[in-house]
């Protein structure tokens, strides 16, 4: 007797050791989006590298777009055509500036302050805002050196001395009185040349000062040679 076949028209369904068939087109594509999720483009892509004048530096393209209108947001966020922007042998973006003042500039995108170390000078941090056009920190590092500026124009502080001559009796008075800046600095006795009854009274000499700025609304009154004199001998003593 001849054995059946497989009905015609139905292509045998392999067994459980057998190979198995091609993926249908929908099992494919679930299959790619799946792998698609696990790994998409555009985590790759936030973080920025900038090689600015040999120094490397690393931001997010969100700190980099803080200023809309800055150069660093039409470079690294648009990356249109009208910057002709060029990258490095490792992809990173090519600016030919001053990397030493770059700092301040990254650092107020990230947190908005103006932080600048003693060493930089203010005037090469306003140079490299104008340039990356970041209209808020100009007006920042403006104000900051308009600052320094009037505070310099007042001058050193320069110090005023007196020189009180008074008893033993006076001296709590005199010091409690002192008023408008005056600061005690010196006391030197002067011995007991006066004799009041039965009762020597000692006599002192109580130098003073006052700081006083050297403005040119002010009159600034240098220490006389005999309250030097007496300074220098109080320090002695």
């Amino acid at each position: 007797a001849m054995a059946e076949g497989p009905p015609r028209g139905r292509k045998p369904s392999p067994g459980p050791g057998g190979p198995p068939g091609p993926p249908s087109p929908r099992a494919a594509g679930a299959a790619a989006g799946s792998a698609g999720a696990l790994s998409p483009p555009a985590a790759a892509s936030k973080w920025v590298r900038l090689n600015v004048g040999g120094t490397y530096f690393v931001s997010t393209r969100q700190t980099l777009c803080r200023e809309p209108k800055s150069f660093l947001c039409r470079l690294c966020c648009q990356d249109g055509p009208e910057l002709g922007s060029d990258k490095d042998e490792t992809g990173a973006y090519l600016i030919d500036r001053d990397p030493t003042y770059f700092g301040p500039i990254l650092n107020y995108l990230r947190h908005g302050k103006l932080i600048i170390n003693k060493e930089l000078a203010e005037e090469g941090v306003l140079e490299e805002a104008e340039f990356y056009n970041i209209a808020s920190l100009v007006r920042l590092v403006k104000e900051r050196i308009r600052d320094n500026e009037n505070r310099t124009s007042q001058g050193p502080v320069k110090h005023v001395y007196r020189v009180l001559q008074c008893q033993e009796e006076e001296l709590t008075q005199m010091v409690s009185t002192m008023s408008d800046g005056w600061k005690f600095e010196q006391l030197i006795s002067i011995g007991s040349s006066y004799n009041y009854g039965n009762e020597d009274q000692a006599e002192f000499l109580c130098v003073v000062s006052r700081e006083l700025n050297n403005s040119t609304n002010g009159i600034v009154k240098e220490p006389s040679e005999k309250a030097k004199i007496l300074q220098e001998r109080g320090s002695r003593m």
